[in-house]
């Protein structure tokens, strides 16, 4: 814990490098897991700095970044892509990666080989994957291969054509049971957290509580082991109605676009660049063309 690690860039950190071993301290702890999405360098840089313990590549992205409709059209290249730019900011979070649809579901020997990218390739130090029984043969599959699996059960959005929406999940008995029975069979397969979205405050305090391994919550009320949030919506910039359980702590749409009206503006009216940041020649330079123009005027 008191190894002294370089932010990148070069900058000393005294803080510790996470690993899944930390995350189940803080658990066991009852110390709150921090948790944010990156999608780029810039980004990852500002949150490492702000001590977070886990930076999810999340295929929001499709929706935050790259302008689709909802997850499911994000290809294995560009959460690759995503992951390696974070990877390049990160000096203390834990860096998990989303594996995008498509890229785990046809069959088991493919998901291994595109979760080893993610690790090999990329720089994660764990992937995630939604769905909860169905998929702890492959959580198995994938811990016995070395790569670190975050599971991610109730409201999945990969799921969305399927569960007819963006709909809260675990509201009857019967689901309830259900979800608890796909938190421990990810467990049993080894996964090293578990995501819980879109469920009811007190049945994510029922998984966390029988749980062994850390619980992240997302819409799924304060008892979970952590948080996490998208971080455009905890700026607005998602253009788009915040969720229910979506906090926001800064206007950075209104920031950016008063900034850019100010450009556009000292732009418009010449006030930008001034000489102050515009670049001149060597006075002697000068000096040479001062005298050049009375014989260029004689000639």
């Amino acid at each position: 814990m008191s190894v002294t690690q370089l932010r990148a860039g070069g900058a000393p950190s005294p803080l510790p490098r996470i690993t899944a071993d930390l995350l189940l301290q803080k658990k066991l702890g009852r110390h709150p897991i921090t948790a944010i999405t990156a999608y780029d360098y810039p980004t990852a840089r500002l949150v490492d700095q702000a001590g977070i313990d886990m930076v999810l590549v999340g295929d929001s992205l499709g929706m935050v970044v790259l302008g689709y409709e909802n997850t499911l059209p994000v290809t294995l290249d560009e959460m690759l892509h995503h992951t390696r730019a974070v990877a390049r900011g990160l000096r203390h979070s834990f860096l998990v990666a989303d594996m995008p649809y498509g890229s785990y579901h046809a069959s088991a020997r493919e998901a291994t080989r595109n979760a080893i990218r993610f690790v090999k390739d990329a720089g994660a130090q764990a992937v995630k994957i939604e769905g909860g029984s169905t998929r702890a043969s492959l959580v198995h599959r994938l811990t016995a291969a070395e790569v670190p699996v975050v599971g991610h059960i109730g409201l999945t959005p990969q799921s969305v054509h399927s569960m007819g929406g963006y709909r809260v999940q675990g509201k009857s008995l019967d689901a309830m049971d259900r979800l608890a029975a796909d938190a421990r069979a990810l467990e049993d397969a080894g996964a090293i957290a578990i995501v819980l979205e879109g469920m009811p405050r007190e049945l994510a305090a029922r998984i966390t509580a029988q749980s062994a391994v850390p619980t992240i919550g997302i819409g799924a009320g304060p008892d979970c082991d952590g948080q996490i949030l998208v971080f455009h919506d905890l700026f607005n910039l998602t253009f788009s109605p915040p969720a229910k359980f979506s906090r926001q702590y800064a206007d950075g749409a209104q920031f950016f676009s008063s900034a850019l009206q100010r450009y556009r503006d000292d732009v418009a009216e010449r006030r930008f660049p001034s000489d102050a940041e515009s670049y001149h020649l060597p006075r002697e330079v000068q000096s040479a063309l001062a005298a050049a123009r009375p014989r260029a005027r004689q000639a």
